[in-house]
């Protein structure tokens, strides 16, 4: 790897570049993040400003290594475990720290693919069996005596033969040998590096990363290859590009680092969180596309829908119906700030939509580090109240297992139908 300048800066910081640091492919790709909302890129008369939003990870340039550190909501000692938590996926024994150093968040990645590597190599990589017509010195297999005849012409030094061997030259390790050569070239440390380098040579490789992600779209998971899932996860995440959700790789582009969205990952701790928490009184997630879906229609344009990031049916007290209770993540700021009139806008159509009209709640969970908070929105008109909003805190400084118990006691509210209108 070239020797690039280190630019490090943190979540919605920003820093500033001369017009030399930054190639015409740079740029491209800069302004390829920056229409996704990752990022924003504009010149004034020095240079470059380039301003970070909710994206954190590091980006590989032509000249520039830039380094998003997690600054607002979840710190970077806990930025590892909350991934794990909401890729489903075990917390690797690297979820140490955010390295001050030039390894940090690609670091980590990488090590925790390094660890589940090193986990299937002790226990036996799986193996399949797999065809093989060669050229032998003694019989092996089956003889292909068609082979023998026209190419040999009778000799019997060497012979044509079909054999049938257990190799582990399959896609379940094809995809981890991708992802190890994709780490490689991100590591930062070399003692990472070379154990990264020493175990890939274990590992056959697919031809490139995109048939790679193919196939681990395309697998489905046995008692065969169970044991896979924690490795392909981090390889995903890793082939991807980073991030709960891809960034750049379905849309032509690809991202020479590792990004993390931080809203993605926020709504899927969120979706996990509240579905947990809801599963303890009774409770399940339920679709809100299709036919559960609120839909607008009429207007100038296609047709377009509401839909909540989590839509919770749960029992009622009076034990008769159930009662829908949409769920929103919201990674903003507010443990700082009041909640705008589009977020309570948005919520009391979710309320009045899915909830009955004696129990129209909805609830927002941001993140609060520091501590669990709780308030609650009491949303009147002229003729009574229209809904209440309950804004729910989670502490981001904590483990995530913390913060089910926290949220399963304020759904326990949304259970009770809302006192009578005047």
């Amino acid at each position: 790897m070239p020797d690039r300048t280190e630019v490090r800066l943190g979540e919605y910081e920003s820093a500033q570049l001369g017009f030399e640091q930054l190639t015409p492919s740079d740029i491209d790709r800069l302004g390829a993040l920056q229409a996704r909302g990752c990022l924003t890129l504009s010149p004034d008369r020095t240079g470059w400003r380039l301003k970070a939003d909710g994206t954190v990870g590091i980006l590989v340039l032509d000249r520039v290594r830039l380094i998003v550190e997690p600054k607002f909501a979840i710190p970077g000692e806990q930025l590892m475990s909350w991934l794990a938590y909401a890729l489903g996926t075990p917390v690797p024994a690297t979820a140490r720290r955010w390295a001050t150093g030039p390894d940090g968040y690609a670091d980590l990645v990488a090590a925790a693919l390094l660890g589940e590597c090193e986990k299937l190599l002790r226990e036996g990589l799986r193996r399949d069996y797999v065809r093989r017509q060669s050229l032998e010195p003694v019989l092996r297999g089956r003889l292909d005596a068609s082979s023998q005849v026209t190419r040999r012409y009778g000799q019997l030094d060497q012979l044509h033969v079909r054999t049938f061997d257990r190799e582990p030259d399959n896609w379940d390790n094809r995809v981890l040998g991708s992802a190890l050569r994709v780490a490689l070239s991100l590591a930062a440390g070399s003692d990472l590096a070379r154990d990264l380098h020493g175990i890939a040579i274990a590992f056959p490789c697919a031809p490139n990363p995109t048939a790679a992600l193919r196939a681990l779209d395309r697998t489905q998971y046995t008692r065969l290859n169970a044991r896979y899932l924690a490795a392909h996860t981090w390889a995903r995440l890793l082939l991807r590009g980073g991030g709960v959700t891809d960034l750049l790789t379905d849309h032509g582009t690809t991202a020479d680092g590792l990004l993390l969205a931080m809203p993605a990952l926020w709504e899927a701790v969120v979706r996990r969180l509240a579905t947990e928490a809801g599963s303890l009184h009774g409770g399940h997630a339920v679709a809100s596309s299709g036919r559960g879906a609120i839909t607008v229609r009429g207007d100038l344009g296609s047709t377009s829908t509401f839909r909540p990031d989590l839509l919770l049916s749960l029992p009622r007290r009076d034990a008769v119906q159930r009662t829908l209770l949409p769920v929103d993540a919201k990674y903003k700021r507010y443990d700082r700030h009041s909640i705008s009139a589009a977020d309570i806008h948005q919520l009391l159509t979710y309320s009045v939509g899915y909830a009955p009209s004696d129990a129209s709640r909805a609830v927002i969970i941001h993140p609060q580090p520091g501590g669990h908070a709780r308030r609650t929105l009491q949303v009147e008109g002229p003729r009574g109240g229209l809904g209440i909003i309950d804004v729910l805190g989670i502490n981001t400084h904590a483990l995530p297992d913390s913060a089910t118990t926290w949220i399963r006691s304020a759904l326990a509210s949304a259970q009770a139908p809302l006192p009578p209108r005047r």
